[in-house]
């Protein structure tokens, strides 16, 4: 089994609604989203993926978040912004453009982090995915 990580990052406000404490208030992140994609081979050049495929959809997922509130965003309409939230939001974009593109399925996204600062993060993944 092969496994890649890529990282991106943007910067974004949000609050939590019905938190009962300091999170309720508007507040910043320097959030930083981790990829996993696995696969059960490789490609006739040795590479599971292009690492610049994955980056590339990661990058584009998160751009529009970029210097925004996240809570006014329609991506997160009726949706917490917690970072659990995020990390599933992303792993579903990010799955229903990976998954199983490349010419024999593969590749699949297999988890997302998200971190809000270098101490705090939050993973989405759904077991047995891909096995």
């Amino acid at each position: 089994m092969f496994e890649l990580r890529v990282e991106v990052d943007f910067s974004a406000a949000h609050h939590i609604e019905g938190y009962p404490g300091d999170c309720a208030r508007p507040h910043g992140h320097n959030y930083v989203v981790e990829v996993y994609a696995r696969s059960t081979r490789l490609d006739s050049i040795g590479l599971a993926m292009d690492f610049r495929t994955l980056k590339h959809a990661a990058k584009e997922l998160v751009a529009p978040w970029d210097h925004r509130d996240l809570n006014e965003l329609a991506d997160f309409k009726g949706v917490s912004t917690s970072a659990e939230q995020i990390a599933k939001f992303c792993f579903d974009r990010l799955s229903s453009r990976i998954d199983g593109t490349t010419a024999d399925g593969r590749v699949w996204i297999e988890k997302v982090t998200v971190w809000e600062n270098s101490r705090c993060s939050a993973s989405y993944f759904e077991p047995g995915k891909g096995a």
